[in-house]
């Protein structure tokens, strides 16, 4: 009865950054990939792993990306994390386009 109750427990404690004793370097290589791998694509500007990698954040150029294919990137870029890495659990992919316009009044 208490069994399962102890598997969630170290579910849950296991999902923690560096709670499986990750080699520092590994875990740094790791990252760097995950956004190096988002940088190769044409129109990426900045890509950022962030929640000890669980997440990437991409940052892309409003004038040279359109909103559709921001979003062919965001699973273009799953889809090559899926097959080129590994990883533990999943990671998600956010892809951020931003046009600021802005002027100013005298």
């Amino acid at each position: 009865m208490i069994a399962p109750i102890i598997q969630a427990c170290d579910a849950i404690s296991g999902a923690r950054p560096g709670a499986r004793r990750e080699i520092m370097q590994q875990y740094l290589q790791r990252i760097k990939d995950l956004e190096n791998l988002a940088l190769a694509y044409p129109g990426v500007e900045k890509a950022y792993a962030i929640q000890a990698g669980r997440e990437l954040r991409v940052i892309v150029e409003a004038d040279k990306v359109t909103d559709v294919d921001s979003d062919k990137l965001s699973f273009e870029i799953a889809q090559k994390i899926q097959t080129e890495m590994t990883y533990p659990g999943q990671i998600k992919v956010t892809v951020i386009r931003e046009k600021r316009a802005v002027n100013v009044a005298r």
